[in-house]
């Protein structure tokens, strides 16, 4: 553990006090500290860097990134929000729509419907490429009409009785292949995510009919294609009690962190405060409020630990986008060490 006010603090950790933050810049270079080289070596980053998935489900992962520099996990962050191609709607071939939805609103929404269809398995559009191909192209088609309900009750108000197909889903949102994808994907299943999404209300003797074309793009160009709901981390939190807390003084400072973060023990018919798990910790800082407790703990944040949190718009698994999102950091550094090469040197 890092003893407050050590050097080892100064290097490890990110502490939390009542006007400010300490310790923010990253101190570990050589000629920092006398004692320490920090000079960068492969065997120590290994020995030191390490991975830990603690939650995973369809739509969210969550894992520990340990030893590594902020810059690193930021640029994956980043990667993951912005650079991580997925298929979506570009281009709106809109033949007929006589709803109160302009045109130009219709394909706004159309075009943020995440679509779940892999994009490894597709090619970039050509530059200047109006129609599309089977291999860079998936096309849907959206036709629905709004008619009144014969078996309706005469009295009825209510429009879901009233009216046949009066809201427009993304489940009408049908795939029309185009070439031979039916023989190149005659397991897929192209389709929007979620079948709920409500793009349109009509009133009958309104109807849309449009074709929409999607393409595989990057977040960077636009944030329809971003692959995840959010990509975020924060560093992992280190509470340290400086003495021993007791009494009403404990169950004070339980109140003051999140729900689990401190958990109170009967020692000797004593209540006594323990850190139960700081991870649960949102630092609210609530303990600076009483004057009492402030300067009995320590409130800090382990540098190079980071909670990573994915959640997937559900285009794709979010361990896939974290294997797709690595895939593209390397690519990254590929480039920058052939640019290197390709320089010439006297």
């Amino acid at each position: 553990m890092a003893e407050p006010g050590s050097v080892e603090e100064m290097r490890s950790r990110v502490v939390l006090g009542e006007f400010g933050v300490r310790h923010v810049h990253t101190t570990d270079f050589p000629g920092s500290y006398p004692g320490y080289t920090d000079a960068w070596d492969p065997v120590t980053f290994r020995q030191g860097f390490h991975v830990d998935v603690t939650h995973m489900d369809e739509g969210l992962l969550e894992f520990d990134l340990v030893g590594i520099d902020a810059a690193i996990a930021n640029a994956f962050r980043r990667i993951l929000l912005a650079e991580v191609p997925t298929m979506a709607v570009e281009k709106v071939f809109v033949y007929n729509n006589t709803s109160i939805v302009q045109d130009e609103i219709l394909a706004h929404r159309l075009g943020l419907i995440p679509i779940q269809a892999d994009p490894r398995l597709f090619e970039y559009r050509s530059q200047g490429d109006e129609e599309g191909t089977e291999i860079d192209t998936l096309q849907f088609q959206l036709k629905i009409k709004c008619s009144r309900n014969p078996r309706a009750a005469k009295e009825s108000s209510d429009p879901n009785e009233l009216y046949i197909n009066h809201k427009v889903y993304s489940r009408h949102m049908t795939w029309v292949p185009l070439g031979n994808q039916a023989d190149l994907f005659p397991d897929a299943c192209f389709r929007p995510v979620h079948d709920d999404i409500l793009i349109a209300q009509l009133r009958p003797g309104q109807e849309i009919d449009v074709l929409m074309h999607c393409v595989k793009g990057i977040g960077k160009d636009h944030a329809k294609f971003s692959p995840v709901a959010t990509a975020s981390y924060r560093l992992l939190p280190d509470i340290t009690l400086l003495q021993p807390i007791e009494g009403e003084a404990a169950e004070k400072l339980k109140k003051c962190f999140s729900p689990g973060v401190i958990e109170i023990q009967d020692i000797k018919g004593k209540k006594v405060a323990r850190v139960a798990n700081a991870r649960l910790d949102t630092f609210s800082r609530e303990i600076f409020r009483h004057e009492e407790l402030k300067n009995m703990v320590r409130l800090a944040r382990v540098r190079n630990h980071y909670i990573f949190s994915v959640e997937s718009t559900g285009i794709l698994p979010p361990d896939v986008l974290v294997s797709e999102a690595i895939r593209v950091l390397m690519g990254k550094c590929q480039r920058f060490l052939d640019e290197l090469d390709s320089v010439p040197t006297d």
